[in-house]
């Protein structure tokens, strides 16, 4: 087996466009630092929102095909190389939006065995061994059957690669601090009438948003910022860049973060972390 670098971060999204939004600059710093990246996507897509009116007549199979190849053009744009989908292309379909009558669907991935999904991406965590973990809270940042599950499947895994000899060392949700989040609205007030978007968003429309307190681990990726932009832009059905700003097919500015956020949930930690690896012997969990 090919020795693997020292670090090794697993991520785990919903859809293709989660990454680049939630994690792009924090996967891009720590690809280009060397150390091993890998990505699980859970879904391909194929009940999004599609922004371009020449690519509105993608829907099912075909949107997620071709949000298959924008997530490889954004993961190319950030460095990584290690990219997975979760039991194989269309194992599990998008579920769409909470409340929808898509959720019942039994090939989605709301209606997933957790267990069945967990075991999967075990199988991922057992193979590239990663010290680090990052996945949403329970509520999926905002409320998205998908996420949830991602969520739920992602916390599950842990503890089944555990059982069978491999231990994740720390476990981080995706977070943003409300004073970071009310700060950013407020430029982005005086910034509205450079961009091509009307109006902006809240920050009741960013996932993550938690007070201060909650955040231990701060990852500045400012140094790749246009990395994160630019996988940001391949996802063209799903978002409109325009920096420093950015909308989802609600056509509502929200800031584009180059710096991210993270809860440490499981693991040892200090709070002021500046490093998803703090504190961690690289020899430990390997």
């Amino acid at each position: 087996m090919t020795e693997l670098p020292s670090r090794r971060l697993l991520l785990v999204h919903a859809h293709p466009d989660d990454e680049s939004i939630n994690n792009g600059a924090t996967m891009a710093r720590y690809a280009a630092e060397g150390a091993h990246v890998t990505l699980v996507t859970c879904t391909l897509g194929e009940r999004g929102e599609v922004i371009p009116p020449e690519l509105r007549h993608l829907t099912g199979p075909a949107l997620g095909a071709h949000r298959r190849g924008e997530l490889a053009a954004a993961t190319a744009a950030l460095g990584v190389r290690d990219v997975r989908l979760l039991g194989g292309a269309g194992r599990y379909g998008d579920s769409g939006m909470m409340g929808l009558a898509e959720n019942a669907d039994p090939g989605c991935f709301w209606q997933a065995d957790v267990d069945e999904a967990a075991g999967r991406l075990a199988e991922v965590i057992l193979e590239v061994r990663p010290q680090v973990l990052v996945t949403y809270d329970d509520h999926g940042g905002y409320g998205h059957p998908d996420h949830i599950q991602a969520h739920r499947v992602a916390m599950r895994a842990v503890d089944l690669a555990a059982e069978r000899g491999h231990r994740v060392a720390k476990v981080y949700w995706n977070r943003v601090p409300r004073s970071v989040a009310d700060a950013a609205f407020a430029r982005l007030q005086d910034e509205l009438s450079a961009l091509p978007f009307d109006k902006s968003a809240t920050v009741d429309d960013v996932p993550g948003v938690v007070d201060d307190e909650r955040i231990t681990t701060t990852v500045d990726g400012t140094a790749y910022a246009a990395a994160k932009a630019a996988a940001m832009r391949a996802h063209a059905t799903q978002i409109e860049v325009a920096e420093p700003c950015f909308a989802l097919s609600n056509a509502l500015a929200q800031p584009l973060f180059t710096t991210e956020y993270y809860e440490l949930v499981r693991g040892a930690g200090q709070p002021g972390e500046t490093d998803l690896f703090a504190g961690l012997d690289l020899g430990e969990a390997s």
